[in-house]
């Protein structure tokens, strides 16, 4: 069963989620013809990503926890995690939604805030490939976020996140190997900061950040178009 544990992992975030998702209030089915392009465009990204620092052994999986199923050089659970975690995660953010309050006060300085620290990590870091990276990216898209989409939902967003790291942290210390005994997923700490939170890299906040930030973006975007 052992091989399972991967894929058991997935599953497990999507359960209630998926089970609520036809809940009348939040109605998120409703929503899926948004949903999809945007997590797909998103998971895109991330695949190739994900697929070029394996190669380059930034991190990897251990073999004892996957089915052995690979796509584009990652197992086929990896795959998976760039649709079960934005699936679980959206439908946060939009049952969250429903609390009208539920909302930062500024999302601009917010996001001024986050852009500062990554210009940091690019400038300090530009020897670690994780840390680099995703400072990079995460600091490209929000400084779209400012100068171009300016989406008033980031809000909504950055409060939303502050919940979402809880089961994100769950999943990610699992996945780490905080409660397990070894990771599923190892990372070379030659290319990240070695802080760790539990067995979780201090980079996975802001990497998690990224490929939520995108998959919302899309998917609100979607939707502004279509009330057009």
């Amino acid at each position: 069963m052992e091989q399972y544990t991967y894929l058991l992992i997935n599953l497990c975030s999507l359960l209630v989620p998926f089970i609520l998702s036809f809940e009348s209030r939040i109605a998120y089915y409703n929503k899926w013809k948004f949903l999809f392009p945007a997590m797909t465009a998103t998971a895109v990204f991330f695949i190739v990503w994900d697929s070029i620092f394996t190669a380059n052994g930034v991190w990897g999986f251990n073999p004892k926890f996957v089915t052995g199923i690979s796509v584009f050089n990652l197992p086929l659970e990896e795959i998976l995690f760039f649709f079960s975690i934005p699936y679980s995660s959206i439908f946060t953010y939009e049952a969250l939604g429903l609390i009208q309050k539920y909302k930062v006060g500024n999302h601009q300085i917010v996001s001024v805030a986050i852009l500062i620290i990554c210009i940091a990590g690019v400038i300090l870091f530009h020897d670690k490939a994780y840390t680099f990276y995703t400072c990079l990216f995460l600091g490209i898209f929000l400084l779209l976020q400012i100068l171009w989409i300016k989406g008033e939902y980031m809000s909504r967003f950055y409060a939303a996140y502050l919940v979402i790291l809880i089961p994100f942290s769950i999943v990610n210390g699992l996945l780490t190997g905080s409660w397990i005994g070894e990771p599923v997923v190892w990372y070379n700490n030659a290319e990240n900061l070695s802080i760790r939170f539990l067995t979780i890299p201090v980079e996975d906040v802001f990497y998690g950040m990224l490929m939520l930030m995108m998959s919302v973006s899309i998917y609100e975007g979607l939707k502004m178009k279509k009330r057009l």
